[in-house]
């Protein structure tokens, strides 16, 4: 059963570029890179997506729970609200939190890790959704792009599994990874709380048939119907 949970913007969420900016300035250096995180392949792994109507300036978010050794989905959580900060490239996370959030706290049990569809250390700023999400929970949480933003990158090797750094000049951000042979990489970053080999056997770990987590694919389709349902409404 999905729980649906209706959000608005937490009291004083930033309305600003520049006070969006300071948000991120102020929260950077709370996240945690010296933790491995969970193990792959145990406990509870969660996917969350948005999917927006900026006509209705509407934003869904899902929370999908997956059993990391099976996949099987464990449990599911919506959340519809309105959209609680303008289109900036490199605060996209100031958008999207406040349902993700609620849709999270609405699951009916522990997310595990969180698997977000974007960046964590990727980022300009060094501060994805991946990682504002994780500072502002503690969850351990990745990023899973499908693009590399404007980092570069060499082209993997061509069989599944094989990765090359992401680069911002010297810099590894992240890793472009092989999730299919001969299919374009998806491009990995640690949110929180993760260590980055430890994101890309998770990755790897939810990648056993498609290109992108299943954690992701869930979570996309569902924040989709959710979004159709509160159109309806």
């Amino acid at each position: 059963m999905t729980t649906v949970t209706t959000v608005r913007a937490p009291a004083g969420w930033p309305a600003t570029e520049e006070a969006a900016l300071a948000v991120q300035d102020g929260l950077r250096g709370r996240v945690v890179l010296d933790e491995p995180g969970p193990a792959p392949g145990t406990g509870h792994v969660t996917g969350v997506d948005v999917a927006y109507d900026d006509e209705r300036d509407l934003v869904a978010a899902a929370a999908v729970v997956l059993d990391a050794a099976t996949l099987e989905t464990v449990a599911e959580a919506t959340a519809v609200g309105r959209v609680s900060f303008p289109y900036v490239p490199g605060l996209l996370a100031f958008r999207e939190i406040p349902t993700v959030r609620a849709a999270l706290d609405a699951l009916p049990c522990p997310p595990g890790l969180v698997v977000c569809d974007g960046y964590g250390l990727a980022h300009p700023r060094r501060f994805g959704l991946a990682s504002h999400l994780g500072v502002l929970t503690g969850l351990p949480t990745i990023g899973v792009a499908k693009n590399p933003f404007t980092f570069a990158y060499d082209d993997p090797g061509v069989p599944r599994g094989s990765h090359a750094p992401l680069l911002a000049g010297t810099e590894e951000v992240g890793r472009a990874l092989r999730t299919r042979d001969a299919v374009k990489p998806v491009f990995v970053s640690v949110g929180h709380r993760v260590g980055l080999d430890e994101a890309c056997a998770h990755t790897l770990a939810l990648t056993p048939e498609y290109r992108l987590p299943e954690t992701t694919r869930r979570a996309d389709a569902l924040c989709r119907r959710a979004l159709r349902e509160a159109r309806t409404e």
